[in-house]
């Protein structure tokens, strides 16, 4: 029997595979016997404006050995140069293609608008059998990031809780070298091998963040299945001359080029990245700007709206034991009444883990560690926003910090806001894990006012008297001689 196809305006239930809406077309059909060692090209039409396109494929059969391979054709098909978009064969149920990126075995490429087909091929159906199939399509533009699900993959774990990881490395996608296998010269580094070695470090997650590029989510897409247990965040180091600033949660190409008459400034570039949803922080900012390391730090020639920003790098590597430590960086923004996330990030550009210098970047040092909803993309990224956030310096895989504040009945996290009116007393309780003995130190406004020994059940507790006004509270964790172990978001009173 011939393929029934029919198009229909997406009304159904969001998939199971983790899709957050329905699908905008939905595709089906029925295969017999007589099908087998066939092709089938299935049309759809994609509208001007799509930036994305993701297909879902299911079919009945399986268990009668019925196979369907999948490829994509774009308008014109073969006859046009970049018309064949892939073939995964039977290895794959969902696939996406954009501009930027594609699921391994599909090309990335430009979307346009027409009639593209969903190419079937079937291998084998038995004489006797028959079997139906639907494929849910959905179209993305700039706003949707990577996909209707957002990220590279579900959410790798659906539980509420702290989750560890590194938001600031690279690869041979960009400026990430190591040593070859003859130990003979240094080469651009597998992304592979990154990821390996950030695995071995048990961290949760990781952003592989680029130089100005996204070449390396459709290997990120390949390898984060095999990377079950640690979520591949896709991000980007923009890199300018007036500064640097890791973009979260964007597949579009995004005009970099601060100071030029297309991006005339900061503002231009992050009123750009609010459209496209994304989170942008700020690396690095007191680095130098000069021939040692041109365009490090944040030096912009006209005055910047820093709530554009969601984020600062507070810590890169292991600067808190140096002069240019972005912290001092990060206080100003907060004395400036500006509630935004102290991350960290380990810079690394050598995914072998070999850069053994005083101060060369190294993965998970420091380690950003996030309270999330969930391990997912959006989990982490929503968990940055909220400044449910601290930072462990030293990369440890045990260290924990939770920093809880009340006023009367109210009660606020780190990155949360509290009312305290003038008179009120404020009770800051913190927990600990694996630093007891070490030194709890408050801080209000960038100033230290407390310091107490952590209690060996890894409790400590702070009390402070509200004058009603506006301030930031953060609690950090320091070593006997003072090197800083475990940095604290805010606690915001009165805001």
């Amino acid at each position: 029997m011939r393929a029934l196809i029919a198009l229909f305006v997406a009304c159904f239930a969001v998939t199971a595979f983790a899709a957050e809406r329905a699908p905008d077309v939905v595709l089906r059909g029925e295969l017999a016997g007589k099908d087998i060692h066939t092709y089938r090209e299935i049309p759809f039409e994609v509208p001007a404006g799509t930036r994305r396109i993701t297909i879902d494929v299911t079919y009945t059969g399986r268990e009668q050995r019925t196979t369907i391979d999948l490829g994509l054709l774009g308008p014109g098909g073969f006859a046009e140069q970049d018309g064949f978009r892939g073939w995964s064969g039977g290895s794959k149920r969902r696939f996406t293609v954009s501009a930027t990126d594609a699921t391994a075995s599909f090309l990335p490429g430009e979307i346009r608008p027409g009639q593209w087909r969903l190419l079937l091929g079937i291998p084998n159906i038995r004489p006797t059998s028959t079997a139906t199939f639907t494929a849910d399509v959905w179209f993305s533009n700039d706003d949707e990031g990577f996909g209707p699900e957002h990220g590279l993959s579900p959410p790798l774990k659906t539980v509420d809780g702290w989750y560890r990881g590194d938001l600031h490395m690279h690869t041979a996608h960009s400026d990430g070298g190591c040593s070859n296998v003859s130990g003979t010269a240094k080469v651009p580094c597998p992304l592979f091998l990154t990821a390996v070695t950030a695995s071995k470090r048990g961290l949760d997650f990781i952003a592989i963040s680029e130089h100005n590029t996204m070449s390396q989510v459709s290997e990120m897409r390949e390898l984060q299945p095999y990377f079950d247990q640690m979520l591949m965040i896709p991000a980007r180091e923009i890199t300018t001359f007036e500064g640097h600033a890791n973009l979260f949660g964007v597949s579009r190409p995004l005009d970099f080029r601060v100071g030029s008459a297309t991006v005339p400034d900061w503002n231009a570039l992050t009123a750009d990245v609010a459209k496209a949803h994304g989170l942008i922080s700020i690396n690095h900012p007191r680095r130098p700007n000069d021939e040692t390391c041109m365009g490090c730090g944040f030096t912009p020639t006209r005055p910047v709206d820093m709530r554009g920003f969601q984020a600062i790098e507070a810590i890169n590597g292991r600067d808190p034991e140096r002069p240019e430590t972005g912290i001092p960086f990060w206080e100003k923004q907060l004395n400036a009444g500006i509630r935004i996330t102290g991350i960290g990030g380990g810079d690394s550009h050598d995914g072998s883990d070999g850069a053994r210098d005083e101060f060369a970047g190294v993965i998970g040092i420091p380690t950003t560690v996030v309270h999330a909803r969930e391990l997912s993309m959006e989990g982490i990224l929503d968990g940055i926003r909220a400044g449910h956030v601290f930072i462990d310096a030293e990369g440890t895989k045990d260290r924990m910090l939770e920093v809880t504040a009340t006023a009367g009945a109210a009660s606020a996290h780190m990155g949360d806001v509290l009312a305290a009116g003038s008179g009120e007393r404020v009770n800051v309780a913190v927990t600990t894990a694996a630093v007891a003995g070490m030194q709890a130190t408050a801080t209000l406004d960038g100033k230290r006012i407390d310091a107490k020994p952590v209690a060996a059940d890894g409790t400590t507790a702070f009390t402070w008297k509200s004058n009603g006004k506006q301030h930031w509270l953060r609690v950090d964790v320091r070593a006997p001689d003072g090197k800083l172990l475990l940095l604290g978001n805010p606690i915001y009173l009165n805001h």
